[in-house]
C-alpha cells in the first residue's frame, strides 16, 4: 500500500493537467468501486493542498451529482423505489433544506446518493438541484480536504502518537455487553 501511495504522489507530481482531471473523473469512478466520498476528499488535501484540493473535489463531487440526477431519471421505476426506501428508513414527513443536507454531508456514514435523492425532491428542476447540490458540496470538500491536507503535514511519529492515543479512547467506547449462551451457563449433565 505504501508503495502504491508512493507511486501515486509521483505520478500527481509529475502529471501536470492530467493529474486533477484524472482525480475529478475519480469522484465520477467512485461509486463505482464503493469508495466513500470523505476519502477521495481528504486523498485530495494530501496530493493536491487544502485549496486546490477543495476546488478539484468540489468540481468533481458536483459533476457526480449531476450524473446521478442524470441517471436516476432516466430510470423512474428506480427512482420510485429509492424513494418509497427512504420514507422507509426516514419517515414520510421528513423533507430537509439546503442547509440541512449541507451538514448532513458531513456526516461520513450517510450515504451520499441519498442526501442527493432528498435534494432532488426538495429541487424544481435540474438547474435548482445543480445549484443546490454545488453548495451542499463545499463545505464537505473544504472539510475534509483540509483534513486531508492536515494529515499530509504531520510526521509520522506525530501520525503514530496520534493513533496510539484514539486506542484507548476506542477500548473506553466500545461494547460492553457479554453474550453467554443458554447451553454454556446452565452445563447439561447426560
Amino acid at each position: 500500500m505504501e508503495q502504491f501511495g508512493n507511486y501515486m504522489m509521483v505520478f500527481i507530481e509529475t502529471g501536470g493537467l492530467l493529474a486533477p482531471i484524472l482525480f475529478i473523473s475519480f469522484h465520477l469512478f467512485r461509486p463505482l468501486f464503493f469508495l466513500p466520498v470523505v476519502f477521495i476528499c481528504i486523498s485530495g488535501g494530501v496530493l493536491f493542498g487544502a485549496v486546490a484540493g477543495t476546488l478539484y473535489s468540489v468540481i468533481g463531487i458536483t459533476l457526480s451529482s449531476i450524473t446521478f440526477y442524470i441517471v436516476i431519471r432516466l430510470m423512474p421505476d428506480t427512482f420510485g423505489k429509492l424513494v418509497r426506501l427512504k420514507r422507509k428508513l426516514l419517515g414520510n414527513s421528513s423533507e430537509f433544506t439546503t442547509s440541512q443536507i449541507a451538514l448532513l454531508r458531513l456526516v461520513p456514514f450517510i450515504h451520499f446518493h441519498l442526501l442527493s435523492l432528498c435534494l432532488i425532491e426538495i429541487s424544481e428542476n435540474f438547474r435548482d438541484y445543480t445549484r443546490s447540490s454545488l453548495l451542499t458540496n463545499i463545505p464537505l470538500a473544504f472539510v475534509y480536504t483540509s483534513v486531508g491536507k492536515w494529515l499530509s503535514s504531520l510526521s509520522p511519529i506525530s501520525i503514530l502518537l496520534f493513533l496510539l492515543a484514539l486506542l484507548p479512547i476506542i477500548y473506553i467506547l466500545r461494547r460492553k455487553e457479554i453474550i453467554i449462551k443458554w447451553n454454556d451457563f446452565f452445563q447439561v449433565s447426560t
